[in-house]
C-alpha cells in the first residue's frame, strides 16, 4: 500500500546535530521509502542523505527508487573507459557518478533500484537478494534467480538481471542493487560499451555480462507487482507494516540540505573531476598528397584535467612549434569537446595566420575532440 510520507515518521529516525524538539517515535522498527521522482541526481542525493542522517540501530531502511535514462558510474570509475559519452549526449542519457563503489549500469523506467540500509554491523548483502529471489519466486515460482558469490542476481544461471554496490560508513552501511525487467537491450549494449581506444587508467572496470529482463520470461510483470512483492517479503522479514512511503527527494523541510547533495552531484567536478588519473595514447591519419600521415597523440589526465599533452605530427606538415603551441594550448583544461571547441575558437586570434596551417591546427583539435 502507497502513503505519504509523514514529516513525523521521518523525525524519529534522524540524528540531528542540534537538540530538536517534538519529535514523535512514531516508527519503531523498519521503514520502506519510495521516491516520486526518476531524476537519477535527486534520487542518490536523498540516498546519501539518509545514510549520513538516519538513525538505522534496529530501524533498518528499504528504499525503492527509478530513474529516467542515465549511466550511473562507480565512485572509482572512469567514465571514457565506462561508457559511450558521445552517443549519451546524443540520446540525452544522463552521466552520474554515485558514492558507493562497483561497476557501470544503465538507468531506466524499466529498472528498479532497492537501497537496503542497515547499521554497519547488520549489512548482509547475500540476505538482501536472497530476500529479492523470495520475493520474485512468491510472484513468478518458475523464475530461476539466484545470487552468485559476485553479490548479482542471474535469470537462468546466465542472465543478469541485477548488479550490486555499497557504501560501508563507520556505524551505517547501504547495499543497492538493481532489478531488471523492461529494457532495451541494444541501447543498453550501446551505451556501456566505450568506444574510446589506448586508455590506461588504474580505476575500476566494469565486467561485461548479458542481460535480460524478467519481462522476457513473464509479460505479465509490472514495476509495481514486482515492487510491492517485495516489500511485502521485507515487511514480513522485519516485522514492520507492509506500507510503501512515499517520498519527494528534493522537499528540504523532511531532507535540511539534500538539493545542495544533488546540485554537488551535477558538477562538472564531481562526474568527470573524480576520475583516477589516466592517460589515452592514441593515433589517426590525416590525407596528404594522396597519402597518409600518422599523426600521435599521448595525454595524461588528472582530476578530469589535461595534466601534460603530446602531438607528434611530421614535420611537413605541421611544424614542431605549432604542435608545441598546441600541446601548450590544451594543458590545464578539462578534458571535454566543450572546453576544447572554446579552446579552439578562442586560440583564432593567436593560432597561425597562414590558413593551410590553421586548417590543420582545427583538423587535429576536432580529431581530438573525438576521443573525449
Amino acid at each position: 500500500m502507497l502513503i505519504p510520507f509523514s514529516k513525523n515518521c521521518l523525525q524519529s529516525f534522524c540524528n540531528f546535530k542540534v537538540p530538536a524538539t517534538g519529535f514523535k517515535n512514531t516508527v519503531k522498527r523498519g521503514l520502506i521509502l519510495q521516491s516520486v521522482s526518476n531524476d537519477v541526481y535527486q534520487n542518490l542525493a536523498v540516498e546519501d542523505w539518509i545514510h549520513d542522517h538516519v538513525n538505522l540501530e534496529s530501524k533498518p531502511v528499504l528504499f525503492f527508487w527509478r530513474n529516467s535514462p542515465s549511466v550511473v558510474i562507480g565512485r572509482h570509475q572512469n567514465p571514457w573507459q565506462e561508457c559511450n559519452l558521445t552517443l549519451m549526449r546524443e540520446k540525452g542519457v544522463k552521466l552520474a557518478r554515485r558514492k558507493s563503489g562497483g561497476g557501470t549500469v544503465y538507468h531506466d523506467l524499466g529498472n528498479i533500484n532497492l537501497t537496503f540500509f542497515t547499521t554497519r554491523k547488520m549489512y548482509n548483502r547475500m540476505e538482501n537478494l536472497k530476500l529479492v529471489v523470495r520475493a520474485l519466486n512468491a510472484v513468478q515460482p518458475q523464475l530461476d534467480v539466484q545470487p552468485t558469490k559476485r553479490f548479482d542476481l542471474l535469470l537462468d544461471g546466465q542472465f543478469k538481471i541485477s548488479g550490486t554496490a555499497s557504501k560501508i560508513g563507520r556505524t551505517t552501511a547501504y547495499h543497492h542493487c538493481t532489478l531488471l525487467y523492461r529494457t532495451d537491450a541494444t541501447l543498453l549494449s550501446s551505451l556501456l560499451n566505450s568506444p574510446y581506444q589506448g586508455i590506461r587508467s588504474h580505476a575500476t572496470a566494469s565486467i561485461p555480462a548479458l542481460v535480460k529482463g524478467l519481462v522476457e520470461k513473464d509479460p505479465t510483470l509490472t514495476c509495481e507487482i514486482l515492487t510491492d512483492a517485495i516489500a511485502a517479503e521485507y515487511a514480513a522479514c522485519h516485522h514492520i507494516e507492509n506500507h510503501i512511503n512515499l517520498i519527494n527527494p528534493t522537499d528540504e523541510t523532511q531532507f535540511p540540505g539534500v538539493n545542495s547533495k544533488a546540485q554537488e552531484l551535477q558538477t562538472w567536478e564531481w562526474i568527470y573531476g573524480k576520475t583516477p588519473k589516466f592517460s589515452i595514447q592514441t593515433s589517426f591519419n590525416v590525407l596528404h598528397e594522396q597519402s597518409l600521415l600518422e599523426i600521435k597523440v599521448l595525454i595524461d589526465v588528472k582530476n578530469g584535467r589535461i595534466e601534460t599533452c603530446n602531438i607528434e605530427a611530421p614535420d611537413h606538415w605541421l611544424p614542431r612549434e605549432i604542435c608545441d603551441k598546441l600541446n601548450s594550448t590544451f594543458i590545464g583544461s578539462k578534458f571535454c569537446p566543450i572546453e576544447t571547441t572554446m579552446l579552439t575558437n578562442m586560440s583564432r586570434g593567436t593560432s597561425p595566420e597562414d590558413d593551410e596551417v590553421h586548417s590543420k591546427w582545427n583538423i587535429v583539435c576536432e580529431k581530438i575532440k573525438g576521443i573525449m
